[in-house]
């Protein structure tokens, strides 16, 4: 059902004017996220945000003499094997000189050599995991925090805040899932904290009863989760059939409302997520695209905002370019210093990762996510 639901929001949403100039006088950037399946709704959120960029650029007018922007949208269904394709097909279009994209850590990795070969700057608003920008590939960048920052975070707050000893910790087995899981392991048991299991699951798996009534009979503190949102809601429905409780917490992946929809808010309620930043709602910065945002599609999505920021660089970046060449807008996000983006300033290191990114916590509270606090980088 939600599959189909996606496809429809998503068949209508493509159908809206883009707002461009004739084919002859545009310059593309494209966007891959999981536009159908169950990632969906998140990945939707992330096209709406890069959308909104793309129609505010052109609204200003051309970014170079008479050449406004086409935005061109595709749909890598969370699959590294589909992210390839979309990747391909974008690199194949020479008008194309960027890409917003992709939300999956697999499938960023997946697909940075295809752009890197064909230097086409990638700007990713949400793949977190370290080893994408590890690969010596110059056309990759993100405007998020990486989860050797998320993970340290959490479990920090796990051991320090919540007080808790021994933990299980799960994970999806995605790029984005394991890293995340194994960078919590690491700092938690630095800290002194017990683990007494790691187990995997897979994406798309339904039945983790045996594995929860495994985990149930150890009896931890709480259970970190390391994946996105669709596995975490079965994880939590099929463990209170077991009758197994306890305090779970999880990354970016899993900070989005249809977790609390799917799972059910009973379900959910007390439930932990670190979150790249804080709540755009709670920064003066955000707070027109917000509204806009809201306005026009109804509650932001997570990554909405990153999406927005991440089209906006790499939009700045093809004006200041002043051209069509790839090498040129490539260089022009690589220079990008300080530019204000409505989560606040983006730069870059020598790596494409953004600098001096903070992390937020989160809890669920009243069928929806509440900010207990962000923790700055050191």
């Amino acid at each position: 059902m939600m599959k189909r639901i996606a496809g429809i929001v998503l068949s209508i949403f493509l159908l809206l004017p883009v707002h461009v100039a004739a084919q002859d006088d545009t310059v593309s950037i494209g966007l891959v996220a999981p536009l159908t399946g169950d990632q969906a709704y998140i990945g939707i959120g992330v096209l709406q945000g890069a959308q909104m960029a793309v129609e505010d650029a052109n609204a200003r007018g051309p970014v170079f003499g008479d050449t406004r922007i086409k935005f061109v949208p595709l749909d890598d269904q969370h699959n590294p094997t589909q992210a390839v394709m979309a990747a391909n097909k974008l690199v194949s279009d020479p008008n194309v000189v960027g890409v917003v994209g992709h939300f999956n850590s697999s499938c960023s990795k997946a697909a940075s050599s295809i752009y890197h070969e064909a230097r086409v700057a990638q700007i990713s608003p949400a793949s977190t995991n370290p080893e994408i920008s590890r690969q010596g590939f110059d056309t990759f960048f993100r405007v998020c925090a990486t989860d050797d920052v998320q993970a340290p975070t959490a479990a920090n707050f796990v051991r320090s805040k919540l007080g808790v000893k021994k933990v299980v910790i799960l994970d999806d087995q995605t790029t984005y899932g394991k890293g995340l899981a194994n960078e919590f392991e690491k700092r938690f048991k630095s800290l002194g904290g017990e683990v007494l299991r790691h187990d995997g699951i897979n994406q798309g798996e339904k039945d983790f009863t045996p594995l929860l009534t495994k985990i149930k009979s150890v009896r931890p503190e709480l259970v970190f989760y390391g994946g996105v949102y669709p596995e975490l809601a079965l994880l939590l429905r099929q463990a209170n059939k077991v009758g197994f409780k306890t305090t779970w917490i999880g990354g970016d992946g899993i900070f989005d409302v249809t977790l609390i929809k799917l799972a059910t808010p009973a379900l959910t309620e007390g439930i932990y997520a670190t979150m790249l930043g804080v709540d755009p709602h709670s920064l003066p910065s955000a707070a027109d695209f917000v509204a806009r945002y809201e306005a026009r599609y109804g509650q932001i999505g997570s990554f909405s905002a990153y999406a927005y920021d991440a089209a906006n660089v790499l939009i700045e970046a093809v004006r200041r370019a002043g051209s069509e060449d790839r090498e040129a807008v490539l260089k022009e996000v690589r220079l990008t210093k300080d530019f204000q983006g409505i989560l606040g300033p983006v730069n870059f290191d020598e790596r494409g990762d953004a600098i001096g990114k903070s992390v937020g916590i989160f809890k669920v509270s009243g069928g929806k996510f509440e900010f207990i606090e962000e923790v700055k980088p050191a």
